[in-house]
């Protein structure tokens, strides 16, 4: 049976993700094979929680959670065979046990509900160090295991065509055309147009980015600098939204993410010009938790989390690590209310995970799939990508 999660009042204004939430709950029971049993999760504020606390457990002040088995107080009611019992989560203080620990306020709910739902499993981390240890090992598994399935929608995928045209201008001529490169991407099912119009016009011309604007279907996203000659074309374009990103003369590639925090005041400039022109800005960031409360000082929609390091790790130990950076930048960025996407270095084979993200709206992709057409074409290599992106 369904988890009966309640939300108070108290915590209406807390950025809280209720179906993923809900749905780890559920999860949860799976895993506890405890699915026929009624489980409720009861999420409130500190001062429900505290009421609680010296109710039953004459303390005084919140506690991070609180777990009441059924029938060990039923005032002599009968209580049904499937009843296991109830959790209370308090959000106010998992929010500040969050900040303390340097993780998000998602990440330290599901810890605190694994705990609780243990309690009702009949785990007591009081009774001895050994059970306390066991039920220690067990909360870690149950997290691992939480973590693997996506709460939300697929995220869109969006297609970058910018080597197309680094091919087209190994000759100075016209073809490969990246307009129509585009229109094949869209034919095969990609949810979005990605073009980087940089300032020395390596790849991506302007004449791209003006027809893009005619005949995409889907979306246009214009990855650009901060400068004033790319930021004009922005606003006479009217992309569906714009990515600003660090550029260098002489880096093959973007090598890293926008500083936002030593560009504030640029940034907040562009943003509220594109504002008034109804783009959307997304800043293109390293997974830091600064540059993540930079961007949404500044006013950002989306951020777009690099996912350099992650892609060039030489190690397991390393990958997991940078994995589970941009795991939690994305979750503390979705919980600011930005909006997020990810993307640079992304292929065949070390996508998946990144897809898997709950928060992750949409990956941006483009060399691995124009590497990958050279071979299968266009069309097919685009399909392969999907593939992968929506069979989680």
């Amino acid at each position: 049976m369904p988890v009966h999660c309640t939300w108070s009042p108290e915590i209406a204004s807390l950025p809280l993700n209720r179906k993923l939430l809900r749905q780890r709950c559920d999860m949860l029971l799976h895993l506890l094979e405890l699915e026929r049993a009624t489980v409720s999760v009861v999420f409130l504020g500190d001062a429900e929680m505290a009421a609680y606390n010296q109710q039953y457990r004459k303390k005084q002040g919140p506690t991070n959670v609180l777990a009441f088995p059924a029938g060990a107080d039923t005032d002599g009611f009968p209580v049904p065979d499937n009843e296991l019992g109830d959790v209370l989560v308090s959000a106010d203080t998992a929010r500040r046990e969050a900040a303390e620990q340097h993780t998000s306020l998602h990440h330290r709910l599901t810890e605190l509900i694994i705990h609780g739902m243990l309690h009702l499993a009949g785990y007591d981390h009081e009774r001895s160090g050994a059970e306390a240890a066991r039920m220690e090992d067990q909360e870690k598994l149950l997290f691992q295991h939480l973590q693997q399935p996506r709460s939300v929608a697929m995220p869109y995928l969006a297609i970058n065509v910018d080597h197309v045209a680094t091919i087209r201008q190994a000759r100075g001529g016209n073809e490969p055309d990246p307009v129509l490169a585009a229109s094949l991407c869209e034919l095969a099912g990609a949810d979005g147009i990605v073009v980087h119009l940089r300032e020395d016009r390596r790849h991506i011309q302007d004449r791209d980015v003006r027809l893009l604007r005619q005949t995409v279907k889907t979306r246009l996203n214009l990855e650009m600098a901060n400068e004033p000659e790319i930021v004009a074309i922005a606003l006479e374009v009217v992309p569906d939204m714009i990515t600003l990103v660090p550029e260098k003369r002489k880096e093959l590639t973007t090598e890293g993410g926008l500083d936002v925090l030593a560009n504030t005041k640029k940034v907040g400039k562009t943003i509220a010009k594109m504002g008034k022109a109804g783009i959307p800005v997304s800043l293109f960031i390293d997974p830091d938790a600064a540059q993540v409360q930079a961007a949404l000082d500044v006013g950002a929609t989306f951020v777009e989390l690099h996912t350099g390091r992650y892609c060039e790790a030489r190690s397991m130990e390393e990958q997991d690590r940078e994995f589970h950076l941009i795991e939690q930048m994305a979750e503390l960025a979705y919980e600011s209310g930005l909006r997020v996407n990810a993307g640079h270095g992304l292929d065949y084979r070390n996508v998946h995970p990144i897809a898997a993200l709950p928060f992750i709206d949409e990956l941006s992709i483009g060399h691995a799939v124009i590497s990958r057409a050279v071979l299968v074409g266009l069309e097919n290599a685009v399909r392969e990508m999907l593939a992968i992106v929506r069979a989680l």
